[in-house]
């Protein structure tokens, strides 16, 4: 006689994708690390879930100890006792890439009228690898923001 199988558990609901906010942002709760981030990623539309991953990539290959967040629907990237020095935001067009101090980097980026801040907006087929690289690695050796 043999034994009956034991009974099995169904496996769980896959999870509901995030929500679409305006411009294709996604809704990602507050959280600190790589998966909240990866998950935001994974949630974008079309080009920009492309474009974030190469941002992504770009990032984490000229600041290896890059902390990571999700902070107001935005990934924030920084690093450890110096603060937050990017975050990026999605918009229908483009992706709104902010750094916190921009005005002390060369050359400035091209947005911004705050005074620290600049950004620049990334639309679908421009992404000058070679600026972006020298911008990340000049805000990452500053200090950064702070806020929460």
């Amino acid at each position: 006689m043999r034994p009956s199988p034991a009974p099995q558990t169904p496996a769980p609901a896959p999870a509901a994708p995030p929500v679409l906010l305006s411009g294709g942002n996604p809704q990602i709760a507050k959280a600190l690390g790589n998966a909240p981030v990866q998950a935001y990623i994974d949630a974008l539309p079309d080009w920009k879930r492309d474009a974030a991953r190469r941002l992504d990539a770009l990032i984490e290959n000229h600041v290896p100890a890059v902390r990571k967040a999700v902070k107001w629907n935005s990934p924030f990237y920084g690093v450890a006792d110096q603060g937050w020095f990017l975050s990026f935001h999605i918009f229908t067009h483009y992706i709104k890439l902010t750094f916190f101090l921009g005005t002390s980097l060369e050359p400035n980026p091209p947005g911004g009228k705050t005074k620290d801040a600049r950004w620049i907006n990334l639309r679908e087929n421009e992404f000058d690898e070679a600026q972006l690289a020298s911008w990340i690695r000049q805000a990452a050796a500053r200090p950064g923001w702070s806020g929460s």
